[in-house]
């Protein structure tokens, strides 16, 4: 009981924000998310969906759709603009672990392999936060074409983010069990990524050894 009505006043207290700030806010966090990874950004975006069926809500779904579309879009732009200028910066490098990933061979067959998919993995990219932060950036390395990355990534966003902002709406009040779903997804997302990303390391230095002897 206490925990609802704690809720219930901090809703109250956000429904009584002025519409424009809320927008601001919501449409920052999904900016925010493509940027970094960590940052909470899903489930904002399901409360958005929530707040929005809230008989009180100052704001509407249409409103909210606006401001989770172009949050986004400008994040995954800031990440992919990001990534045309990475290469020089990683060249430049003195770190050994930047500088090994700025390995010519590795990095040329990495952004073909993009090339030949880049339809899919940009599609699929929306669907974690670790992954779509990569993507934008090797969109941008890649040089793929703005307005097909924009084409692209707008499905994916309608997508997971439709689901997201319907679960919200739809729930009403038990829109946090969309996030206890999120969360063991986002665990297993991210377990695979790391297992990827340490194979990705073990077969740079087993072909640094190889090339050794």
């Amino acid at each position: 009981m206490l925990d609802f009505l704690q809720f219930d006043k901090f809703l109250n207290q956000i429904l009584a924000l002025p519409p424009v700030v809320l927008w601001a806010f919501f449409c920052f966090s999904n900016f925010l998310e493509n940027i970094f990874p960590p940052w909470p950004g899903d489930t904002v975006t399901v409360f958005s969906g929530f707040l929005s069926s809230n008989p009180g809500s100052p704001l509407s779904i249409l409103s909210i759709v606006g401001a989770t579309y172009i949050g986004n879009l400008l994040g995954a732009l800031a990440m992919y603009y990001f990534g045309e200028r990475i290469l020089q910066f990683l060249k430049r490098s003195r770190f050994p672990f930047l500088s090994a990933l700025y390995q010519e061979e590795n990095l040329h067959k990495t952004l073909e392999w993009f090339r030949k998919h880049e339809v899919i993995v940009v599609l699929l990219s929306r669907f974690s936060a670790g992954i779509r932060f990569f993507v934008s950036i090797v969109a941008g390395m890649s040089k793929m074409n703005v307005i097909k990355f924009i084409l692209l990534y707008s499905v994916a966003i309608s997508i997971w983010c439709g689901l997201l902002l319907f679960g919200g709406s739809l729930l009403g009040s038990n829109w946090n069990q969309i996030v206890v779903m999120l969360s063991y997804y986002n665990q297993t997302i991210g377990m695979v990524l790391i297992f990827l990303f340490l194979y990705f390391l073990y077969q740079i230095r087993k072909k640094r050894n190889t090339k050794l002897t």
